[in-house]
């Protein structure tokens, strides 16, 4: 066999570089994670102002997916209204939520205040 048909499988497979995707074919893909807590005071905006979903993920500290999550359900305490296709959130809107979440909020109790599981015996 000569040189040339022993290189003809690998060059068939293309080397490793050559398989990497063109950079402008990429998909962008959005960033889910957490957005960094906002820049802003919600208690000093006044309450007819308009929140985007991202500043209103930042001051709820919740991910954008869960809003989008939440829009899904029209039953949501959190109130939203669409604007040229995209969801706005009041800010008298997102204080209401706050307020009924931290009300609904109950505090952990101690563990040996817990009912059921292992207590103590004296």
């Amino acid at each position: 066999m000569s040189g040339r048909d022993e290189k003809a499988p690998i060059e068939a497979l293309g080397s490793p570089s050559s398989r990497k995707m063109p950079h402008a074919t990429k998909r962008h893909r959005k960033n889910r994670g957490m957005p960094p807590p906002a820049t802003f005071d919600i208690d000093t905006l006044p309450g007819s102002s308009n929140l985007t979903a991202l500043e209103a993920a930042a001051v709820i500290r919740r991910t954008p997916g869960a809003l989008e999550q939440w829009r899904r359900d029209p039953n949501h305490p959190l109130k939203w209204r669409y604007v040229d296709g995209r969801p706005l959130y009041r800010v008298d809107a997102v204080r209401d939520y706050l307020a009924g979440y931290d009300k609904a909020a109950k505090r952990p109790q101690p563990h040996s205040a817990r009912g059921g599981g292992r207590a103590a015996q004296p």
